[in-house]
């Protein structure tokens, strides 16, 4: 059996050796430079103010929507510096009325995304440089619904290249060329995204998964190898602990043994977050935000018009970049978001409008009861982070999620012991997680990259970054040993 571990993990370490130092190099890049991504706070921030008399009402923008009856949500926003309404409908597909003259926005050409990325940078020189349906950058499900998409180059300092949808003409996704160029040493090498063909693609989800397996498998018998033959009572004749006399293996079998367990973390953890044969998805049925709800704007809408709106928003004073028609309850308001996404919640009081900060929590444990048709075993309201509701930074795969406090903690008596969090200053479902999930944080996140809440603040967030650098390079360190004896022995096999 010694020997059957001791050949396992001499041909997978082959195999995977080269590879296991790549993923350490690009995980040490993506620590500071992530996927290229458009957050909210950088698309609000480049979106102008709207101003109190520039708009049209939302029954006028509806009445141009050929399926009135089917909107979910309206939004007041900018598409190439002019306000528009955007009526999203429950299949994904979006009308855009323009909401100066209520006239049906026409469908976004090359001279609109020159015009929405000009907006998104003023005074950078813009070049259109043609359509794609997907390339390296471009490949988040998220970015479905307005494929193909215009590509526009920027002469600014950045040299940013900027994505615009076709099917609304805004920007969805800005690439810095200095990001763009990091992240083919970050991001597209750790994913392995040159076998990527498109966003769904089952054999580079297989392919990876294979690959993390045979690392697995690698790394767990290197640690039971390296224990098996470490002299911790007494030594080998050489004087030494290790058997090995030769330098690379001397070194690859010291260094495994005080990086070993940090590689078997890793490996499986980057396993896990493949979600091989869907292990972590949800068991139950997922919350019903439409019954929280209680309605949609396209039937139930605040009387007051929009101007008046507007004009108690830049009364508070408050700059807003963009109007959500949104309903709770079956009680119409209004979310309102600045240029740097905080917001204010516009509903009815007294004999007018009133504008608060968030959501009373009597009115959204009120509400979430109707998310899941289950008794609620306790409410909380979260005020600071917690192990399943946290911010992540700009440069994780998570920094576009929006994770505000407080929230309202939700959990439910149901056969998947479901967690709802709403987000007190939407009113909205900002995280579902059931027990399932709960586990594939643990074996994916927390594993892979040490994400508690108290390890990411600003306190400890740069100490955590030198140990998981240090350990990287140790893991590096390894790895390339590993090539070393790798090589040779394929020299004399051949």
């Amino acid at each position: 059996m010694r020997r059957i571990l001791y050949l396992i993990h001499r041909w997978t370490g082959i195999a995977m050796c080269a590879l296991m130092a790549l993923w350490f190099v690009s995980g040490m890049v993506m620590l500071f430079v992530g996927y290229p991504k458009l957050t909210p706070a950088e698309r609000l921030a480049a979106l102008p103010p709207l101003a109190a008399g520039c708009c049209i009402e939302p029954a006028q923008a509806l009445a141009r929507s050929h399926h009135p009856a089917a909107v979910q949500a309206i939004t007041l926003t900018s598409i190439a510096g002019r306000a528009h309404y955007q009526l999203l409908e429950h299949d994904g597909r979006t009308t855009q009325v323009d909401a100066a003259t209520g006239a049906l926005a026409p469908k976004p050409d090359a001279q609109a995304a020159v015009a929405a990325a000009r907006m998104f940078k003023p005074g950078a020189p813009a070049r259109y440089a043609g359509l794609v349906v997907e390339d390296r950058w471009t490949h988040s499900r998220g970015l479905n619904p307005h494929r193909p998409l215009h590509v526009v180059e920027l002469d600014d300092d950045a040299a940013t290249r900027v994505y615009v949808s076709s099917a609304t003409g805004q920007v969805m996704l800005d690439a810095p060329r200095a990001e763009r160029y990091w992240n083919f040493a970050g991001a597209w090498l750790h994913w392995l995204y040159m076998l990527r063909q498109q966003n769904t693609d089952p054999v580079w989800t297989w392919t990876l998964i294979g690959l993390s397996a045979v690392g697995v498998l690698s790394a767990v018998t290197g640690m039971v190898n390296g224990v098996q033959r470490w002299r911790f009572k007494g030594r080998y004749k050489s004087g030494a602990r290790t058997p090995y006399r030769e330098f690379a293996m001397r070194w690859h079998h010291v260094l495994g043994l005080g990086f070993g367990l940090v590689l078997c973390t890793w490996m499986f953890s980057g396993l896990m977050s493949m979600n091989p044969l869907g292990v972590f998805n949800a068991r139950e049925a997922k919350p019903a935000a439409a019954a929280m709800q209680g309605g949609t704007p396209a039937s139930v809408r605040l009387a007051q018009p929009v101007v008046q709106v507007l004009a108690l928003l830049h009364a508070q004073p408050f700059a807003p970049r963009e109007l959500e028609w949104r309903v709770l309850g079956g009680a119409p308001f209004i979310v309102a978001r600045d240029g740097r996404n905080d917001t204010r919640i516009v509903a009815a009081g007294g004999d007018g409008l009133a504008v608060t900060k968030q959501w009373q929590p009597a009115r959204l444990e009120a509400v979430a009861r109707r998310l899941l048709p289950y008794p609620v075993r306790s409410f909380e309201m979260v005020t600071a982070p917690d192990a399943y509701y946290y911010q992540r930074g700009d440069a994780s795969m998570y920094g576009g999620n929006e994770r505000r406090l407080p929230a309202l903690r939700v959990v439910f008596d149901d056969p998947g012991h479901t967690w709802v969090y709403l987000d007190a200053a939407t009113g909205q479902v900002a995280l579902s997680i059931d027990s399932t999930q709960r586990v594939g944080r643990w074996l994916f996140n927390f594993l892979h990259s040490w994400d508690l809440p108290a390890l990411l603040s600003p306190v400890h967030g740069g100490a955590r970054i030198a140990v998981l650098i240090a350990l990287s390079a140790g893991g590096l360190l390894l790895s390339a040993t590993a090539v070393v004896i790798a090589v040779r022995r394929l020299r004399r096999m051949a």
